[in-house]
C-alpha cells in the first residue's frame, strides 16, 4: 500500500487544488482529507456520504449537582480556570465546569471528596467514508474548539487503507493538514511520500525548510512542488538551489493561472477543466511521482 500525502508550511499554498486533480488523475486509488481542521477537499470533490461516525476525542468532567457540596476543591486545584461556584438551585454553592476551559486532565475528580465529578467520552467531531466520481473518500470534521486533531487523522488514515484494501486500491492519497503540528505529525508518519508544496516567497522557504526537517525526523522521503513559481522567479531559483543541496527532487514547476479559480467555482479539478500549462505541468508532476513512487 503506498501513501502519498500532501503537505505545506502554511494553508493557501494550493495543496488541495493539486490533490483534487491527482484525484482525477491517479487509477485505483482512495482519497483522505486529514485536513481535518478545516477540510475542503469536499468542495471539489462532492462526496455523497455512505457511512459516518461521531469521533470521541477525549474527556470532560461532569459535576454531579445533587452530590456536590460546595467545598471549592476543585476550583482551587483547576488550573485552566474551568470551574466557578454558583447558587445552583439553592443556598448552597455549586461546582460548575465550563466544557470548553476544561482540558479533560482529571484531577477535579480526582481529588473532589464527595467523589461528585466524572470523567465522560466527549464527542469532538465526526468522520465520513464518502463516494466521489474519482472513487472512495474518507474525510472527517473538528468540532469548533475541539482538540485531539492528530488521534482523528490518525482514525481517517487508518479507515482510508482499510477502504483500499476492500477495494484492491494500492494508493491513498492525502490531503494533509498545513504546518508541522501534532496533524501533520500522523499524517505523515510511515507514509510512503510527501509532497511538500510551497510558494516563491521568503516565508514559503522558511516554511519549506521546516516541513523537510519535520519529515527527516521521521525518515519520509519528500517531493517538492513550486506553485506560482513565476511570481518571482529569483526566490523560486532560492527553492530549487536549497532542494539541490538537501538531495530533494524538485517534480513539479506550477505558473500561476487564474483557470485554476475558475476551476474551483465550477468545483471540478483543474486538470479537467482546462488544458491550459498548468494543468500540463500538475499532470506531468503526477508522472514524476508515479515514477518515484514506484
Amino acid at each position: 500500500m503506498k501513501e502519498l500525502v500532501v503537505i505545506s508550511g502554511k494553508g493557501g499554498t494550493g495543496k488541495t487544488s493539486i490533490v483534487a486533480s491527482f484525484a482525477a488523475l491517479a487509477k485505483k486509488k482512495v482519497l483522505a482529507d486529514c485536513d481535518v481542521d478545516a477540510a475542503d477537499l469536499h468542495l471539489i470533490l462532492q462526496p455523497r456520504n455512505v457511512h459516518s461516525e461521531l469521533f470521541t476525542g477525549g474527556k470532560e468532567a461532569v459535576v454531579r449537582e445533587d452530590e456536590c457540596i460546595g467545598c471549592g476543591t476543585c476550583s482551587n486545584l483547576c488550573r485552566f480556570d474551568a470551574v466557578t461556584l454558583n447558587n445552583g438551585n439553592g443556598d448552597i454553592p455549586k461546582a460548575s465546569i465550563d466544557p470548553i476551559a476544561c482540558d479533560g486532565c482529571g484531577v477535579c475528580v480526582k481529588f473532589c471528596p464527595e467523589n461528585a465529578i466524572e470523567l465522560r467520552e466527549k464527542t469532538s467531531g465526526e468522520w465520513f467514508i464518502s463516494e466521489t466520481t474519482y472513487g472512495p473518500m474518507v474525510h472527517a470534521k473538528l468540532g469548533i474548539a475541539e482538540e485531539n486533531s492528530g488521534k482523528l487523522v490518525t482514525l481517517v488514515r487508518f479507515h482510508a487503507k482499510k477502504v483500499a484494501y476492500d477495494n484492491g486500491c494500492d494508493t491513498v492519497i492525502i490531503d494533509g493538514s498545513p504546518g508541522i503540528g501534532c496533524p501533520v505529525i500522523a499524517s505523515i508518519t510511515a507514509a510512503s511520500l510527501v509532497l511538500a508544496v510551497t510558494e516563491p516567497t521568503l516565508s514559503g522557504l522558511h516554511d519549506l525548510e521546516r516541513v523537510v526537517n519535520l519529515a527527516g525526523h521521521f525518515k519520509i522521503p519528500v517531493a517538492v512542488c513550486i506553485n506560482k513559481y513565476d511570481i518571482n522567479t529569483e526566490m523560486a531559483e532560492r527553492i530549487e538551489k536549497f532542494c539541490l543541496e538537501q538531495k530533494l527532487k524538485v517534480v513539479g514547476k506550477i505558473p500561476y493561472d487564474p483557470v485554476v479559480t475558475r476551476a474551483q467555482l465550477a468545483k471540478v479539478s483543474v486538470v479537467e477543466y482546462s488544458g491550459a500549462p498548468v494543468a500540463l505541468e500538475i499532470k506531468k508532476m503526477w508522472r514524476e511521482i508515479n515514477y518515484i513512487l514506484g
